[in-house]
C-alpha cells in the first residue's frame, strides 16, 4: 500500500512538471468547494428527454443533480415523472413520451465555457449495473447552429454498465459515407471503476487529441484524418457531465440496481501559454 501511494505522488509530481515545463495553465475548474446546485456562473441543466432514445428524463432537482461533500453528485432514480413537453401529436419521442420512469441529471457549459485546445481532467467514480451510461464529453460550440455530426464530438470517457470493466473514449466527426458520420475511438479496461475514483483526461491540439486515465494515455487520434474543410476539430468546444440510462448503446436498465451516482470530484482545463 504504502508503495502505491509513493508510486501515485511521483506520478502527480512527476505531471505538475511536464505541465510546467509546456508551459499549461489553469483556465476554467470547479473544484466543487461549496453545497447545493451546480454553480449557476459554470454550469447549465438539460431537463427533459434529449437524446439516443434514452430511457431516464433529466431535470435540475437537486435529488438529481447536487454538489455535496465537495462533490457533483448526478444520480439516477426509479421513479415516475411526468413530461412537461408532452404532446402526443408530435411524432418524436421526446415529446410524445408521456411519462418517463427514470430521472437523472446533465449539465455542460454552453455559452458559458468554451474552448479550443488544452487539457481537460476530470476526477470521477462511476455508477454501475446493467443500464448505466455515464459521460464525461464535448461538443462542438456551434451545435445547435449546423446539423449533427457536424459541429463534431470528443467524448473523454464513456461507460456502459453491461461493460463493467471497460472506458471507451471516442471522436465522431462528419464523413462522406452512408451514415455521414466517422468514429475513431480507443478502450481501456480497470478493475475499478465503481469504486476508486480515477482521473480521466483529454489532451487536446492543433495536431491530436490524446485520452488518458491517471495520465496514462490509451489512444490518440490525428485531427487531419477528420478532413481538411470544415474540420471541427479546429474550432471552440463546451463540456457535458450526465448518467443517461438505456439508450441505442447501453441497454436495457435493470431497475434494481437503482439508485446510483455519478460522481465527480473536479473538472480542470488547462491551456498552453504563448510566451
Amino acid at each position: 500500500m504504502r508503495s502505491s501511494i509513493l508510486f501515485l505522488i511521483f506520478l502527480g509530481s512527476s505531471f505538475l512538471q511536464n505541465m510546467d515545463a509546456q508551459n499549461y495553465k489553469l483556465v476554467w475548474n470547479d473544484d466543487f468547494n461549496y453545497s447545493g446546485k451546480p454553480d449557476p456562473e459554470k454550469w447549465n441543466y438539460e431537463t427533459g428527454f434529449i437524446r439516443n432514445l434514452e430511457e431516464q428524463i433529466y431535470t435540475k432537482r437537486k435529488k438529481n443533480v447536487r454538489v455535496k461533500n465537495g462533490k457533483l453528485e448526478i444520480t439516477a432514480l426509479k421513479e415516475e415523472y411526468k413530461n412537461k413537453r408532452y404532446d402526443p401529436d408530435i411524432q418524436n419521442y421526446r415529446m410524445n413520451t408521456q411519462y418517463s420512469e427514470y430521472t437523472s441529471g446533465s449539465v455542460n457549459t454552453k455559452d458559458k465555457f468554451e474552448f479550443k485546445y488544452g487539457r481537460v481532467e476530470v476526477r470521477a467514480k462511476l455508477p454501475e449495473g446493467n443500464g448505466v451510461w455515464p459521460a464525461i464529453w464535448m461538443l462542438g460550440s456551434n451545435f445547435e447552429e449546423i446539423e449533427y455530426p457536424f459541429a463534431g464530438e470528443i467524448d473523454i470517457m464513456e461507460h456502459v454498465g453491461i461493460e463493467p470493466q471497460e472506458v471507451h473514449a471516442t471522436v465522431h466527426f462528419p464523413w462522406d459515407n452512408q451514415n455521414g458520420i466517422k468514429s475513431k475511438g480507443g478502450t481501456k479496461n480497470l478493475v475499478d471503476l465503481a469504486t476508486e475514483f480515477h482521473v480521466y483526461s483529454v489532451e487536446w491540439t492543433p495536431e491530436k487529441i490524446e485520452f488518458l486515465i491517471d495520465n496514462i494515455s490509451f489512444h490518440t487520434f490525428t485531427i487531419d484524418d477528420a478532413g481538411v474543410e470544415n474540420n471541427p476539430f479546429r474550432k471552440p468546444f463546451y463540456l457535458i457531465l450526465n448518467l443517461a440510462l438505456g439508450g441505442n448503446w447501453a441497454g436495457p436498465v435493470d431497475p434494481d440496481i437503482l439508485p446510483q451516482k455519478f460522481t465527480i470530484d473536479y473538472v480542470r482545463v488547462y491551456k498552453q501559454v504563448e510566451e
